[in-house]
């Protein structure tokens, strides 16, 4: 039989810790008669600790010849880029529809309204990105297989 000490069923509550381990509960409460008994536990959420940033070290660059290892597009002088299709969703961007096979569109193309510009990969559904407008791409922004954020400019069509 249960052991009872003061009116309370030691059993009972261990009962109820065991349901609360079963089930994952954080807290559970019972009435009987004049009883009341609740039971409950604090569960202790994972502690992250942020790995320590290495301070920024500045390299002075030539100031004839600009550095090989920098990209053309951050020489270049910013470009208009009002008339951009942004990205409907997170993902990782395809320019063709396999690997290998012909790209949907290339710079100085016309693409109508509707026409497939590139594939964004959200949540392994391949989802067909269409042009919002017809126009001439100007420029295609994101490289095959980089992935994009949300709002993220991809092509700009004029």
């Amino acid at each position: 039989m249960s052991e009872k000490k003061n009116g309370f069923d030691k059993g009972l509550i261990r009962d109820l810790a065991n349901i609360l381990n079963d089930t994952d509960l954080t807290e559970i409460e019972i009435e009987q008669d004049d009883l009341r008994i609740r039971v409950s536990r604090t569960i202790q959420a994972p502690q992250y600790i942020q790995a320590p940033v290495p301070a920024l070290q500045h390299y002075a660059a030539p100031a004839a010849a600009p550095a090989a290892n920098v990209p053309a597009a951050a020489l270049e002088p910013a470009k208009d880029r009002s008339k951009a299709v942004t990205a409907p969703m997170v993902g990782t961007v395809y320019l063709s529809p396999a690997p290998g096979a012909r790209s949907f569109i290339e710079v100085g193309a016309t693409v109508k309204e509707g026409q497939t510009l590139l594939i964004i990969e959200a949540m392994k559904t391949m989802n067909q990105i269409p042009a919002p407008r017809s126009g001439k791409v100007t420029e295609i922004i994101v490289n095959d297989a980089q992935p994009v954020e949300y709002g993220e400019p991809l092509v700009v069509i004029e």
